[in-house]
């Protein structure tokens, strides 16, 4: 076993000390001695010990009254008890005391070798749980939201505001400003940190799929469905659901969803069983819900259920103070991606950025960075390496969200010749997102 293990080994026979020594050290194990309790107690004040082994019967301070005195100076230290009176009493007193085991003299090698590597395993896998716990941790700071502006200070002063709490969330705002981000802040910043966030692409699937993928399904329960399969609620299960482009979803699904919120249960499809699962929502649209609400397309009831917070993310033309540090950021990613050196930007090319539409919104301009990372020669990026093209510019005369999406769209697939693949990694949205994206705005191949 590696052995980053340190052990020591507390016992007055010194031919215990010695040969438990031996052995461990010919196993990789880092080992300390100690002749009683008062010099075992001093050297763990100096040094971290993983594993003690201690003996029971020692003058002085007892083994017992040794491993209470370790777990207040290390609580999470594994003290296994060594004894050559072995009884019910003690060993059940030991380990109420919090001792890891016990073993009786003299030691069957096999068995405390055993115990030992059990030990060691446990050890390894606090470890890697702490690890776990920090990387988690270290999300509440996640990366890409970037901004000084106080158009996105304010947004992340309300994520700071809701994540604690349960509340339902809307995110609005236009394609590509970053909602899944700050849906993953929220997520990140929240009680629920340590338990799944799971994201469901509504506008990406059909009413039918849309009902498997969030109850799943039973064997047997359509065409296809050859084994048993969780929905996305059930693996949501105290963590985060995040329902992207809500404002798809059919009549039946807006009725389906609202019962399950209210109710936090619901069954697969095929099944009879009631599931019961503790989730959060967030949803995030770039349509106007109220406006859907009033039209009849979207229930007033299931609308409030998800309004309890509303936030709005800014189209980048109103952040334009942020584009240096987004620059910064997407420049830093894909030279990192790509094995590059760290390249610049010269200030002409960041001057025709704050000028620019950016009708995609964040998404295009790391569109950009990293198609002028590829294409670009020499340690600057330059105007020249930059689609600034007065095509992509969409007229002021544009005003809904929808004739927005849709320009942009039909400008990226332009721009790749209608390669569905490359327009969707552009896009940063799946192929079947694509296509019902130019079936929904009528798009057409230029002749």
């Amino acid at each position: 076993m590696s052995t980053n293990i340190n052990m020591l080994i507390v016992d007055d026979e010194e031919s215990v000390r010695d040969s438990l020594y031996n052995w461990f050290i010919e196993d990789g194990y880092e080992v300390g001695c100690a002749e009683n309790a008062s010099v075992a107690l001093n050297m763990l004040e100096k040094k971290d010990f993983d594993i003690i082994l201690a003996d029971i019967k020692m003058p002085g301070m007892d083994g017992l009254e040794m491993l209470k005195r370790i777990k207040t100076i290390k609580p999470s230290a594994i003290v296994i008890i060594m004894t050559a009176f072995a009884t019910v009493d003690t060993a059940v007193q030991a380990l109420k005391d919090g001792a890891f085991d016990y073993v009786t003299k003299p030691f069957d090698p096999d068995d405390l070798s055993h115990l030992i590597r059990n030990a060691s395993k446990q050890i390894a896998l606090a470890s890697e749980n702490e690890s776990l716990k920090s990387r988690i941790t270290n999300l509440e700071q996640v990366e890409d939201l970037i901004g000084s502006s106080e158009a996105m200070q304010q947004v992340l002063r309300e994520v700071q505001s809701v994540a604690p709490s349960n509340a339902s969330v809307i995110i609005t705002g236009e394609s590509g400003t970053g909602k899944e981000l700050i849906a993953r802040a929220i997520h990140a910043n929240s009680p629920r940190k340590f338990f799944p966030m799971v994201s469901v692409h509504c506008g990406a699937l059909s009413e039918s799929l849309l009902e498997s993928e969030l109850f799943g399904h039973e064997k047997g329960a359509f065409t296809g469905a050859v084994y048993n399969r969780k929905g996305r609620f059930e693996m949501a299960d105290n963590g985060t659901i995040f329902l992207d482009e809500i404002a798809t979803i059919s009549a039946k699904m807006q009725i389906e969803l609202l019962r399950v919120l209210e109710t936090k249960s619901f069954m697969r499809v095929g099944g009879n069983k009631l599931i019961n699962s503790d989730f959060r929502v967030i949803c995030a649209t770039n349509k106007d819900l109220k406006k859907m609400v009033d039209n009849g397309t979207f229930r007033e009831d299931l609308y409030y259920r998800l309004n309890v917070v509303n936030i709005l993310i800014p189209p980048l033309r109103e952040r334009v103070d942020d584009i240096p540090l987004l620059v910064d950021y997407f420049i830093r990613k894909y030279c990192n991606a790509m094995s590059r050196n760290i390249v610049s930007i010269e200030p002409a090319a960041i001057r025709k950025l704050k000028e620019f539409e950016f009708p995609g919104n964040v998404r295009e301009l790391e569109n950009m960075i990293e198609r002028a990372i590829v294409v670009g020669n020499g340690k600057e990026i330059r105007v020249k390496d930059l689609p600034l093209s007065q095509e992509s510019v969409v007229s002021s005369s544009v005003e809904s969200l929808d004739e927005l999406e849709k320009k942009h769209i039909q400008l990226i697939l332009n721009k790749y010749d209608w390669n569905i693949s490359r327009a969707s990694k552009a896009l940063q949205v799946d192929r079947v997102t694509l296509y019902n994206k130019i079936k929904k705005f009528d798009l057409k191949q230029p002749d």
